[in-house]
């Protein structure tokens, strides 16, 4: 499966250099802590390159963690187009049962553009605050827990604006976030698949856990990059956009050069450009100044290093001018990528029918046993968790892939290695069985410490830990 919205094209024909798009390959996959899961490139509206290292594949959602919010504030640009709210509005007019609760002069005054612009006055994060204000009610325990500072002075990434103007549009709309931009974004646009984490309250977070394509966030590029216009339709309001992409906040004391160019609605500005991003590497990446989209998804801590590599790589190729040999070149690389599998170096020795227990140095205290299980010719790895138990095939030396999990494993020495990959997440779980004890460790730790059978799309309205 490939993107079939948006029409494909040699990157030469788009005045591309091939080579660049290649050596920006070369560097993710040669950096140290990257691990690149799919890359789209969008050139004049024409995909020029796009390729999933497997186990990861087009077909698949993957969880997009805060590049989610750029989709909320898609979803306000509509509600701001139909005038179910207006950027002026207090947040909490909105939510008029809660007037009698919230005494705090600022609260009071905060707006949706302060909201939508990480400027509520709160100096730092306010999740666990307001959480622990009211656990139940993230809206209530955001308005209850008071800024520091007037709103609309000072940013602060900060979780529970994001909640909180996702929570208006949903009640605005009477619909969850997903119903809401179904018939309005998603269809339009040919976005297929796509679901979205949710809270005990029943709303959808807005701030993270959407899952969708890669071809998702290209589409949702190529949108804002066209100023709202899709096919000739106006689907967001030019005005929105532009002010949703250029700086409503300065934030120059952010730590990396690609974070402290300011804030627009849900929107980083970037030395080119803007974009949406996402916790370990899952970006949006919008270039006016050469009609160009990025999309990528992928596993890293580092994510101002995959920001330097596109800067020093792709920047220079998309002055062209390319050529046939350049663009076969790519067309073969992207064609074969895959995540190397773990190599077994003790050739016939068979595997034994075990269970093992988790180390008291455990990084995912919900799993309480790991167990092998097979019968000579076939071999399945077990987790469990508790009662819950998740289960896939497992092929030493290679990839196999069971339902949302991707397996692989390997001997060395007295040790069977086995790495978990949640396909539809960006994390790997990596697994040391010997002696009956497990050592469990993430390559990346999720985010709010879920449980494992959380590590995949959201099913029948299932709610997340947050």
């Amino acid at each position: 499966m490939t993107i079939a919205v948006l029409p494909t094209s040699s990157p030469s024909a788009q005045g591309v250099d091939a080579a660049g798009i290649s050596a920006f390959v070369d560097g993710l996959e040669s950096t140290p802590g990257v691990e690149p899961h799919s890359l789209v490139v969008v050139r004049h509206g024409s995909v020029v390159a796009q390729g999933w290292w497997s186990p990861y594949s087009a077909d698949r959602v993957h969880l997009l963690y805060s590049l989610s919010k750029s989709f909320t504030s898609t979803a306000v640009a509509l509600a701001v187009d139909e005038g179910l709210l207006a950027l002026d509005d207090t947040v909490l007019s909105h939510f008029p049962e809660l007037d009698a609760d919230v005494a705090d002069p600022r609260s009071r005054s905060m707006r949706v553009r302060d909201v939508l612009a990480m400027s509520s006055g709160h100096r730092s994060e306010a999740l666990d605050r307001a959480l622990q204000a009211d656990p139940a009610d993230l809206v209530r325990g955001f308005l209850l827990t008071p800024p520091e500072a007037d709103p609309g002075t000072v940013f602060a990434y900060n979780q529970p604006c994001t909640y909180a103007v996702a929570a208006i549009v949903q009640r605005a709309s009477g619909l969850a976030l997903t119903e809401y931009l179904r018939p309005r974004l998603f269809d339009p646009l040919g976005i297929g698949e796509a679901s979205w984490q949710r809270d005990h309250s029943g709303r959808e977070i807005g701030f993270s856990g959407l899952h969708a394509r890669t071809e998702a966030v290209a589409l949702l590029g190529q949108l804002w990059l066209q100023r709202g216009v899709w096919q000739g339709r106006q689907l967001l309001p030019a005005s929105y956009v532009d002010e949703a992409t250029r700086v409503q906040v300065e934030n120059p004391d952010e730590a990396n050069a690609d974070w402290s160019q300011g804030y627009g609605f849900q929107f980083w500005m970037a030395r080119h450009g803007y974009r949406g991003d996402g916790a370990y590497g899952q970006f949006c990446v919008v270039l006016p100044e050469h009609d160009v989209v990025v999309a990528l998804t992928g596993q890293t801590v580092d994510m101002q290093a995959v920001l330097d590599l596109a800067w020093r790589h792709l920047l220079p190729a998309f002055d062209g001018p390319g050529d046939d040999d350049a663009d076969d070149a790519l067309a073969r690389r992207t064609a074969e990528l895959g995540l190397a599998p773990l190599e077994d170096e003790t050739g016939a020795a068979e595997l034994r029918t075990a269970s093992f227990v988790p180390a008291s140095s455990s990084e995912q205290p919900t799993l309480t046993a790991v167990e092998l299980a097979g019968d000579g010719s076939s071999w399945q790895v077990r987790l469990h968790e508790g009662d819950e138990v998740l289960e896939a095939e497992l092929v030493l030396g290679a990839w196999t892939a069971t339902g949302a999990l991707a397996v692989t494993g390997g001997r060395r020495g007295g040790a069977l290695h086995v790495d978990v990959v949640f396909v539809e997440t960006p994390h790997r779980l990596h697994l040391v069985l010997e002696g009956g004890a497990a050592e469990v460790r993430w390559e990346t730790t999720p985010l709010h410490a879920p449980p494992l059978q959380q590590l995949r799309a959201p099913r029948g309205g299932e709610v997340a830990t947050l």
